[in-house]
């Protein structure tokens, strides 16, 4: 596929900056993303859409200036139009015959998008516990303060941008939601507290037998209970590291959103999150998909997304949901261990860090 892209483009003598400039009549093509679907060391899928583009631009015996339309094609032309479309396609669709039969060839095959646009839903953090660069009159003023779970955030935005060079990928808090962002793949990340939209996207999603709910013994963070009505939730363990005069007033837990790391005047430490992550249709455009990556607390939000973007388990976890989930539509609770504050991946592969797992196809079974 690779080696085909670069001799079409060699034929005409084109540099990939020309025909980037060519190709970006209606969506621009940046230089990078030619190169990355020309590259013979870490080749990039085009969408198919792009191989239309290349049959159309190349169905000329020279090269236009910019992307004719196929109206105006001669019927040679169409005829190599065709001819060439349907070469394309067939490279295409035998790589991607190739990629289902080996998951772990090193792709990311979770969240490599053919095309549409893909907008990742972030939760709003709460206004007491923000930054003062929050604020817009703040002549410093710095728009990502306003978002909870950043870290998920930043690690999720890299991983898909490089994923999908060609797409545009956009990340947005749920009040800024519209429905052209519906209508394309949406991530979401985090609990339905701080992200309303969430608990709605959920209540929607109806097929998904999994649900985040408060209860009284959590106030920073719900839990979650699967149709079967278990539960699952956090492990807290005591410090005994550190010794207090006095413990916060629960005011002052309150704002700093750590009412759960204290058990009455006894400092605890959280040696366990629990994560949700799902991939289903998206049921504002069944083209598209959803994924949610939840958690009961942060560091469970960042467990799920780093699931599919670390590099140390990446391909393994890949590999596991492709044979598991051969229809792409799923749902997963994992355990994430906590390591000196820091959470730690989970490796689904380990019999233990899967909690719950649910397909379509089984419950239809």
């Amino acid at each position: 596929m690779a080696r085909r892209l670069r001799e079409l483009r060699e034929s005409q003598r084109l540099t990939q900056k020309q025909l980037s400039r060519a190709l970006s009549a209606d969506v621009r093509v940046a230089v990078a993303t030619i190169s990355s679907w020309e590259s013979q060391s870490n080749p990039k899928l085009p969408p198919e859409e792009r191989l239309r583009s290349y049959a159309l631009f190349f169905a000329k015996p020279a090269a236009p200036e910019r992307l004719p339309r196929e109206q105006d094609l001669s019927t040679a032309e169409r005829e190599r139009f065709n001819s060439l479309h349907r070469e394309l396609v067939s490279l295409r669709d035998e790589v991607r015959h190739q990629q289902a039969d080996s998951p772990s060839g090193g792709g990311s095959y979770t969240f490599d998008f053919e095309s549409g646009r893909v907008t990742i839903i972030c939760p709003e953090a709460p206004s007491e516990g923000r930054s003062p660069l929050a604020d817009e009159d703040n002549p410093n003023h710095t728009r990502l303060y306003k978002y909870a779970d950043l870290d998920a955030l930043i690690e999720m935005w890299g991983h898909v941008r490089a994923s999908n060079p060609e797409l545009r990928v956009r990340h947005r808090l749920p009040s800024e939601v519209s429905a052209d962002h519906l209508s394309g793949h949406l991530i979401v990340l985090g609990g339905t507290a701080w992200n309303q939209l969430t608990g709605r996207l959920l209540r929607v999603l109806n097929e998904l037998p999994i649900k985040q709910l408060s209860v009284d013994d959590f106030a920073d963070g719900e839990i979650f209970r699967s149709r079967d009505t278990r539960e699952y939730r956090p492990v807290w363990e005591e410090r005994r590291d550190v010794e207090v005069d006095e413990a916060p007033t629960k005011a002052e837990l309150e704002v700093d959103q750590a009412q759960d790391a204290w058990q009455g005047t006894t400092p605890r430490e959280l040696v366990e999150d629990v994560a949700l992550l799902a991939r289903l249709r998206n049921p504002f455009n069944r083209s598209r998909t959803i994924t949610i990556c939840s958690g009961v607390y942060s560091r469970g939000v960042l467990g799920a997304v780093r699931s599919l973007t670390d590099d140390a388990v990446r391909e393994r976890n890949e590999a596991y949901l492709a044979n598991r989930f051969p229809s792409g539509t799923f749902g997963l609770l994992l355990r994430v261990p906590v390591v000196n504050g820091e959470a730690i991946t989970p490796d689904m592969e380990i019999s233990e860090n899967r909690l719950y797992e649910w397909s379509p196809e089984e419950e239809d079974e």
